[in-house]
């Protein structure tokens, strides 16, 4: 129960952090009016949301959020959510590069809002941010996340928006239990230790001309 109620909070807190950050990457978008972005500059816009969005949480999970988890468990089981966090938005990130990429008849016309490798070494960067804090605690506190850690206090103590985050991040909650569960009975089947058969397969099916017509 008490894992449980970690989660819990950190879904809270990651749906108030998206909310604030919502907010600034809007300034963002607004001051870039006019003019079509980069692919560096969308990355460096991510790193910096993920740095303070791992700051955030290893400040959640060194402090007394839940009783009888100790800091070392809550560090623990916080990367890990962060990690499954992370691989989620990085597969909502994908699957929305491939709906660009049906809508504009495989063009791709999107494809430079989107680069898997970029988007992984981002994520490695992010949880390896959190081991360096995890190692040098004093590094997480500055003011910037300082301000993000009580501005989401704040709105979570307030009533009604209180309210609709928690409602979030019970669904937060759901969602990794279900990911946990299907990763658990996904390396029980033995499925994750086996090499993909239809790989020959799909090899023996690239030879046909790129201009065939395929029905």
């Amino acid at each position: 129960m008490e894992l449980f109620e970690f989660i819990f909070t950190l879904g809270v807190v990651f749906a108030v952090f998206e909310f604030i950050w919502g907010l600034i990457h809007l300034g963002i978008m607004l001051l870039s009016v006019g003019r079509q972005r980069q692919l560096a500059e969308i990355y460096i816009i991510k790193a910096v949301k993920y740095f303070f969005l791992v700051d955030v949480t290893f400040l959640v999970c060194s402090s007394d959020q839940v009783k009888d988890l100790n800091e070392t468990s809550q560090l623990v089981f916080g990367a890990v959510v962060l990690l499954m966090y992370f691989i989620g938005k990085l597969q909502n990130s994908k699957n929305r590069q491939l709906m660009f990429s049906a809508f504009s008849n495989g063009r791709m016309l999107n494809q430079n809002l989107f680069n898997i490798k970029t988007e992984i070494g981002v994520i490695v960067l992010s949880i390896a941010i959190f081991i360096l804090f995890w190692i040098y605690p004093h590094v997480a506190s500055n003011p910037i996340s300082i301000w993000f850690d009580d501005s989401i206090s704040n709105i979570i103590d307030t009533p009604i928006f209180g309210f609709i985050f928690k409602i979030i991040g019970f669904f937060f909650l759901i969602s990794i239990i279900f990911k946990m569960v299907n990763s658990f009975f996904f390396l029980l089947s033995g499925k994750a230790f086996q090499r993909n058969n239809n790989q020959n397969k799909d090899d023996n099916r690239t030879d046909f001309d790129s201009w065939e017509e395929v029905e």
